[in-house]
């Protein structure tokens, strides 16, 4: 699997007609696959897409997320958060599940489904850090990526704190819209030190 960096939208030609979950394919609008920067750093992760992400295919550019894009913005990570289509700059975004259901959450069954897209992105990137936002996303990554059990993850306990993985390290992150503004400072506040570490030195962005 080659990486396309034309474009930022599904870079690695993942399946866009993928049929692996009736139910999802009945109310999905599109397939909301990893955008960014294949040359990343970081891997940004979310549940699901929100109404306006499944509308433009694009992770986190609905209403109710794109304040995750005001945060990268805030630490040089992204220009111009507000656009159709963000340019990203060391870091992609993606879902845990690509598919929205209006009505309900991903089954245990749909996630396990979009395991093999996960699982390539985050191959074929090998970031040095991984952002899951929300419960389920930082229990995912921490089943795979950690020795790290269910009952010792906490999303809003472990905020804005860093847990070391098995060749990643992987900071938990409210969903924004959840977020206090104190909890939205800490997050910025801790990404920016980490920054601070030169994670962006170790690999420079491909050429598109």
């Amino acid at each position: 699997m080659d990486a396309n960096q034309e474009s930022m939208s599904n870079p690695f030609g993942m399946d866009e007609d993928c049929q692996n979950c009736p139910a999802l394919c009945e109310t999905r609008e599109t397939i909301a696959h990893g955008y960014g920067d294949v040359g990343a750093d970081f891997i940004v992760l979310g549940d699901s897409p929100s109404e306006g992400a499944d509308e433009s295919g694009i992770p986190f550019t609905g209403e109710t997320e794109r304040e995750l894009l005001d945060v990268l913005a805030a630490v040089d990570l992204c220009e111009d958060p507000d656009a159709a289509e963000p340019d990203l700059d060391g870091v992609f975004l993606t879902y845990v599940t690509r598919c929205r259901h209006p009505d309900r959450d991903a089954t245990d069954e749909e996630v396990v489904n979009c395991e093999p897209y996960l699982n390539s992105e985050v191959r074929m990137i090998n970031p040095e850090l991984l952002l899951p936002v929300g419960q389920r996303p930082l229990e995912e990554l921490a089943f795979e990526y950690t020795t790290m059990g269910e009952d010792e993850l906490d999303v809003r306990e472990q905020h804005a704190t860093t847990l070391r993985g098995r060749g990643f390290e992987i900071i938990p992150v409210i969903p924004p819209a959840e977020q206090t503004d104190a909890e939205r400072e800490e997050l910025l506040e801790h990404l920016s030190e980490t920054l601070g570490r030169d994670y962006r030195q170790t690999k420079g962005r491909r050429a598109r």
